[in-house]
């Protein structure tokens, strides 16, 4: 894995040696992405330099060094990733005559690019990937970006100057680079806990959507061409259901995740994995076991909270699979030691609190391994969310309850303190007993309120619902509802949810925290559940293959039951989440107050004090959910503080 940087300036004005400079410059910014070596290259006469930061994965000599230029000389890439497909392509070129000089799969995907065209090619390909090529001959640049997103790249053009690169600091470090605010970006960050692309929080800098490649040419001019479409996949697979039985559908699901699996694990450094102790992780860990020859190193994150601890579930299925585990018990400490490193390794406002945990385990994982397998994207994929039952089960029924009594029904419930509910909970049997169940009774409040079931949808994965009133300047984007418009002709609704988020929360909040939180410290990590003929595979399924009698990931659960005794992952979902409200009523408080004191907020002029000083009261009175609203706000203040105020000097290249 590695990180990539580079500015196309359209009006030549500097020099080779100042290029050179400051694009080693935005590679140094991004150096944890690379630790082990980096590279950069300029043309004056084009005006265009290329950094890159390298953390070797495969073909560890310099054979494999970056940037890195085309056997033929015409091309040079920049890439960050890996292609589990290398092999075959390689044999392909071989086939055509292409000799190779080392064994990297970053020159079989330049080479291959070079042969067959970036448009004959990226469908070709297996992997995560973003990477920017140069076309010397017809002085074209290129942008790419994997089909569901799961590596970044930013890009954007500000005067006569585009700027593109793995993460946003390395665009704060350029001497003619105006970092500016977007504020409708702040709006989001408030409602959604991240900022969804392809929107940043800087002012005219975007994200290349997932699945896109972007070509600008000499004069300036652009053409985005999307290369792989969620949408496409989701109205074949309604189109050609594959209406398999039970046993035939488990294995075929079993066979490409085996192969996702066992195409991830090809590295010249050691590897592991994370095992949560829920399905998704499990599921991965088990397959890997089967290939490996050794014991699997594996690592979990565990909390002295018993209603958020996972790790004990975790260690019983290692022990069944005879993994190598390694575990950490998370206190408010150690969020404490993470919690000032936050805005600089996301460099834009971000606010999954898992954010937390996520970079704790990669930092215990980098001192054994350099890769990591984990279960991300396993909800999206298998419909394993609380909101996909509840929309297929709950939301039915509350359709034929006349909205005036929905309404006052979903008052009464929200009435209830969130301790109350949580005693009641501790009245049911310990295998029945639902975690955060305060939460989740307030999201069943919340959905009885709602007119239709994309309104339900919307709000549970909302954190803010008037953000114009808190937001100085701040306006919603149409992120959510351009993606909502673009899975209506999805006829499920549990599809429509699910296509929903892979289009706007898997990108935007899950794959952004993993690759920042792992990169952060040099860590690969590899997302086999996402591989995208697994997601093609389950589109084609009906949804009884996915939720069955109450029971989600119905499909998945059948693959790990042949590797997994069910009673060790039969258990109520938990999530990844932390005791943050916890930690922000306690030990984390002054560091909270110093941001939402009523002059941190005027000072930094991105929020209205009045209600982000209500939400603050509230949370200390008890309110319990309060703590994922003002986490947002804390995150913003912080990022502010860091980047825009205290924002290192640019190169003065």
């Amino acid at each position: 894995m590695c990180g990539i940087a580079g500015v196309l300036d359209f009006s030549k004005s500097r020099s080779q040696d100042s290029l050179l400079s400051i694009a080693d410059a935005m590679g140094e910014s991004i150096r944890h992405r690379g630790p082990d070596e980096g590279g950069a290259w300029a043309d004056a006469g084009s005006g265009v330099a290329i950094a890159h930061r390298r953390l070797s994965i495969q073909d560890l000599s310099e054979a494999g060094r970056q940037p890195m230029q085309s056997a033929t000389g015409r091309y040079l890439i920049a890439y960050n990733g890996e292609i589990y497909n290398a092999g075959d392509v390689r044999r392909r070129l071989e086939a055509k005559g292409v000799q190779f000089k080392g064994h990297s799969d970053t020159e079989v995907l330049l080479e291959a690019l070079a042969q067959w065209g970036v448009e004959k090619t990226l469908p070709d390909l297996v992997g995560m990937f973003a990477f920017a090529l140069w076309d010397k001959e017809e002085r074209v640049l290129v942008l790419a970006r994997d089909r569901l997103g799961v590596k970044p790249l930013y890009w954007g053009r500000q005067g006569e100057r585009l700027f593109f690169a793995s993460e946003l600091k390395s665009l704060f470090v350029h001497p003619d680079f105006v970092s500016e605010v977007d504020r409708t970006a702040i709006s989001d960050l408030v409602a959604f806990n991240f900022v969804p692309g392809p929107r940043s929080a800087i002012k005219g800098i975007s994200h290349l959507q997932p699945g896109c490649c972007m070509r600008i040419d000499a004069a300036g001019g652009e053409e985005l061409i999307r290369y792989w479409n969620l949408c496409d996949v989701a109205a074949k697979g309604q189109a050609n259901r594959v209406c398999l039985p039970d046993d035939e559908a488990t294995a075929a699901l079993d066979g490409l995740l085996a192969q996702a699996v066992r195409g991830r694990m090809i590295a010249d450094v050691p590897l592991g994995s994370f095992l949560s102790g829920g399905v998704d992780s499990s599921v991965v860990t088990a397959l890997m076991q089967t290939v490996s020859r050794s014991p699997v190193k594996t690592f979990t994150v565990g909390f002295s909270e018993g209603e958020f601890n996972e790790a004990e579930h975790a260690s019983a299925i290692a022990r069944h699979l005879g993994s190598e585990h390694h575990e950490l018990y998370v206190n408010s400490q150690d969020a404490l030691d993470v919690i000032p490193n936050l805005s600089r390794m996301y460099c834009e406002p971000f606010a999954d609190s898992s954010q937390i945990p996520t970079h704790l385990i990669s930092a215990m994982a980098k001192r054994h391994v350099t890769v990591a397998l984990s279960g991300d994207g396993g909800d999206e994929v298998f419909a394993g969310y609380n909101r996909y039952l509840a929309g297929q089960t709950l939301w039915p029924r509350f359709q034929g309850i006349p909205a005036p009594v929905r309404s006052g029904m979903a008052t009464v419930l929200q009435s209830v303190p969130h301790v109350v509910y949580d005693k009641m909970a501790t009245f049911l049997p310990a295998r029945y007993r639902p975690s955060q169940f305060g939460d989740k009774m307030n999201k069943v409040s919340g959905m009885l309120a709602c007119r239709d079931l994309d309104q339900f949808h919307a709000r549970v994965v909302r954190f803010w619902e008037n953000v114009n009133a808190t937001v100085v300047g701040g306006r919603e984007s149409s992120s959510w509802r351009d993606r909502a418009e673009a899975v209506q002709d999805i006829r499920d609704p549990v599809e429509r949810m699910q296509g929903l988020d892979m289009l706007f929360y898997l990108p935007g909040d899950i794959l952004t925290k993993v690759d920042r939180a792992s990169m952060a410290v040099g860590l690969e990590a590899r997302v086999p559940l996402l591989d995208h003929r697994v997601v093609e595979f389950m589109w084609t399924l009906p949804m009884n293959q996915k939720i069955r009698g109450g029971e989600t990931k119905w499909l998945l659960r059948r693959v790990l039951e042949q590797y997994v005794p069910r009673e060790l992952t039969e258990r109520p979902k938990m999530g990844f989440a932390i005791p943050l409200g916890d930690w922000l009523r306690g030990p984390l408080r002054e560091w909270a107050e110093d941001l939402l004191s009523e002059s941190a907020l005027r000072q930094a002029g991105l929020f209205y004090p009045a209600p982000v000083r209500e939400r603050w009261r509230r949370h200390l009175a008890g309110h319990r959910h309060e703590h994922y609203a003002l986490w947002s706000i804390l995150m913003a203040q912080d990022w502010h503080r860091t980047w825009m105020v205290r924002c290192p000097p640019p190169c003065s290249g």
